[in-house]
């Protein structure tokens, strides 16, 4: 990748790295109840790692 990053590029990779983090913590229990423990990147929609899946950015 380049040395100097335009800033449309910055920008979609920011949204590309916020979208592989977890979903809130309040979440779970507002899908499942109190009761339940799930971990939250289980709500998370797109999971992707900069190891597995590259992007198109």
């Amino acid at each position: 990748m380049a040395r100097y990053k335009h800033l449309s590029r910055k920008l979609r990779l920011a949204k590309l790295n916020k979208q592989t983090r977890w979903a809130p913590f309040w979440t779970v229990m507002k899908v499942y109840g109190k009761g339940r423990k799930v971990h939250p990147g289980r709500h998370t929609e797109i999971k992707r790692s900069w190891r597995r899946t590259k992007t198109k950015a």
